[in-house]
């Protein structure tokens, strides 16, 4: 059980690398809080969005404000596995040895992972699953932290393979990130990475990554009731059994969310409970992880793809009529 010392230093930390980040990063606070909620969660997080929008940017200055190495790894077409988690080569004075590929850091950026065919894309998904790499007979375990940020751009489909369903379902949470407002646009314009270095704007480590592991620690610590399960397995259960709570939006659904939701929901609710301080898991907040979780363990029917229902939408009407216990 956490104690409330604990839990009120972790807020207060947490709060300090939003603050850093707010140096770089115009606007984008629940999609921030998203990428905190996961970091201390210890999962990891999909991000889909049309480009430009400080994708890379954020997990740059995530990685900047927390003191963790940082790899970004750009996905195409011709990438193989070996040159994400590293190759065994040979030379004649030094024998045998192994090239570490950039998996090796504790920020991981796979950008536009859904360019590379699906082999490449294992090879990333099975590190975030493992946190180790085995490079020919040697298996080495991965930095830690050790956290993912995969992105996809919505628009594009040419020369893309969307990940399948089962690897989707590693990501703890899928978070959209949208345009700005016309106010954080204007301040965009002026202060931009285009127009000056990462290094002017002054991001600097607020935590460490031992105190990253630290706060990993509290977040499982984080307090729950029964009937915190009770809600978890019923949202979980409504995405498969819809008709019985009276969703109406679920004849779009084939097939309804893993086991792995529920856990997700509920570390989740967790990581969630510690950014506000909270000791306990409230109802309040599962529903403010729900859609994070969910919109991607959804896969609809014929007829919802044809009709173009949102997942999102679907979510929120399980949210709205599962009652709390």
């Amino acid at each position: 059980m956490a104690d409330k010392a604990s839990v009120q230093k972790c807020r207060e930390d947490l709060n300090k690398v939003r603050k850093e980040i707010a140096k770089i990063v115009v606007g984008q606070e629940s999609v921030i809080d998203g990428l905190l909620r996961a970091l201390v969660a210890n999962g990891h997080v999909l991000i889909e969005g049309v480009p430009g929008i400080a994708k890379t940017l954020v997990i740059r200055a995530l990685s900047a404000s927390t003191g963790c190495g940082f790899k970004r790894i750009q996905f195409t077409a011709d990438l193989l596995p070996t040159d994400i988690i590293g190759v065994t080569s040979y030379e004649e004075q030094k024998g045998f040895f192994v090239i570490k590929g950039p998996i090796f850091s504790n920020f991981i950026l796979g950008d536009e992972i859904n360019r590379a065919p699906p082999k490449v894309q294992s090879a990333l998904l099975e590190a975030m699953q493992e946190k180790q790499v085995t490079i020919g007979k040697e298996t080495f375990p991965l930095d830690q932290p050790f956290f993912v940020l995969a992105t996809q751009n919505p628009i594009e489909s040419l020369g893309t393979y969307p990940l399948p369903e089962a690897q989707i379902d590693r990501f703890l949470f899928k978070l959209l990130i949208g345009y700005p407002s016309k106010e954080d646009e204007r301040k965009i314009i002026e202060y931009n990475i285009s127009m000056q270095n990462f290094e002017d704007f002054g991001v600097k480590p607020a935590i460490s990554p031992q105190r990253i592991m630290e706060m990993q620690k509290t977040t499982k610590e984080i307090g729950h009731k029964d009937r915190i399960k009770d809600y978890i397995v019923d949202l979980v259960n409504a995405t498969r059994n819809p008709e019985k709570y009276s969703i109406k939006l679920g004849k779009f659904i084939q097939w309804g969310s893993s086991p792995r939701a529920g856990i997700s929901l509920f570390i989740g609710a967790k990581a969630d409970a510690l950014l506000r301080g909270e000791m306990h898991i409230k109802p309040q907040n599962v529903k403010n992880v729900a859609l994070d979780v969910l919109r991607h363990r959804l896969i609809l029917n014929y007829r919802g793809e044809a009709e173009g229902i949102s997942k999102d939408d679907i979510v929120k009407e399980i949210i709205s009529k599962v009652k709390i216990p």
